[in-house]
């Protein structure tokens, strides 16, 4: 949408002015313009055309089926787009959407549409990985899931070979492991009544908010190498956990009421508990928003750091680049939930060309 206001506020007649004017001789405002116009339309196309590819897989592996799951390819495919935008980075667009639309697909599944017995056989199928397929399914929703689930990580393992010469399939099964591990602490915990305190809400919560499988595997996919040592290095762990921290408060400051009446555990109200019931929801947000608020400096400071940091830059914006879309779709209530909110941005970007006409510009 940045990009696409810049293009429409464009002046064909500016002139840098730094110790003196100048314009390039041979190539005018204008071209420039007509080549952003351009590049954006075929960006949008492709993306496009990505996503009717998405339309089909979701058909294909029957996620259109569960009815207890949120359809959120689009918004997915919306968040992609603002980061991973070039034309070149394709295969981590669709890495980025699938595993995107899996996270709520699986976070409804422990929600509402599971019973225990359900939540522990999805989370033993993927541990065990190598399965009957004829006989080890409790329902049709875990066997449409795992299949689901397995199919992704091997198509995003390939993808990470081409990039990366190595297998990385053991780390993207854990990362899924760690997501489903945690979403059950948290079902178990609404089962048996259980008020953590708030780092373990927190510490738990970071990896149940399922950012894990959108960015990590991604990571992978957008070119440079991530050795072993540096996945297992404090920085990427801490990089990853100050992102997602922000993710999972963001979210509960825009659900907590909502969450409240489902009975679901919630940063907001759990800070209330924890502070003997003496401050007010409004506080509860403010002081919430503060701890937010210190985790995104740290992030910055980690991301800006090159001394010791062995993590690539291209890598460490991306956790930067998703901390801001977090921002974007949570700032005023949950844009991922919300059937409207989100619908002006996904047009602009994903459906809406730049018309060379109105701009009056021959570029089409």
């Amino acid at each position: 949408m940045v990009n696409k206001a810049y293009l429409r506020e464009y002046k064909e007649d500016d002139v840098k002015v730094a110790k003196t004017s100048y314009s390039y001789p041979n190539i005018s405002n204008r071209a420039f313009k007509n080549l952003g116009v351009i590049d954006f339309n075929m960006c949008q196309s492709l993306h496009q055309e990505e996503l009717k590819k998405l339309e089909r897989w979701e058909r294909e592996f029957r996620l259109d089926k569960l009815k207890f799951a949120r359809r959120k390819l689009v918004a997915c495919a919306l968040s992609a787009a603002a980061m991973l935008f070039a034309p070149e980075l394709s295969d981590a667009r669709i890495s980025w959407i699938k595993h995107a639309v899996l996270t709520y697909v699986v976070d409804d599944f422990f929600d509402v549409g599971s019973s225990q017995q359900e939540q522990e056989n999805l989370t033993h199928l993927l541990d065990k990985w190598d399965i009957d397929e004829d006989t080890e399914f409790c329902s049709e929703a875990v066997e449409i899931i795992f299949l689901a689930l397995r199919d992704t990580i091997h198509e995003s393992v390939d993808m990470a070979l081409k990039w990366q010469g190595r297998c990385v399939k053991a780390h993207l099964i854990q990362i899924w492991m760690d997501v489903l591990k945690t979403m059950g602490r948290e079902a178990q915990w609404g089962r048996d009544k259980v008020v953590p305190t708030m780092d373990e809400y927190i510490e738990n919560g970071f990896d149940s908010f399922a950012l894990g499988p959108i960015v990590l595997p991604t990571l992978y996919i957008v070119g440079p190498k991530l050795s072993e040592e540096i996945v297992a290095s404090p920085e990427y762990h801490s990089l990853y956990k100050l992102m997602a921290t922000c993710g999972r408060l963001l979210n509960d400051i825009q659900t907590y009421e909502r969450e409240a009446k489902q009975g679901k555990l919630n940063a907001v109200p759990l800070h209330i508990i924890h502070r003997g019931g003496i401050i007010t929801e409004e506080d509860s947000v403010k002081e919430i928003r503060e701890i937010i608020g210190e985790n995104r400096k740290k992030l910055l400071r980690m991301i800006l750091e090159s001394k010791d940091s062995v993590v690539p830059r291209a890598c460490k914006d991306l956790f930067w680049d998703m901390s801001q879309v977090l921002h974007l779709f949570y700032s005023e209530v949950d844009g991922f939930s919300s059937p409207t909110a989100m619908v002006t941005a996904i047009n602009e970007v994903l459906y809406m060309p730049i018309d060379c006409n109105e701009m009056k510009i021959e570029c089409c």
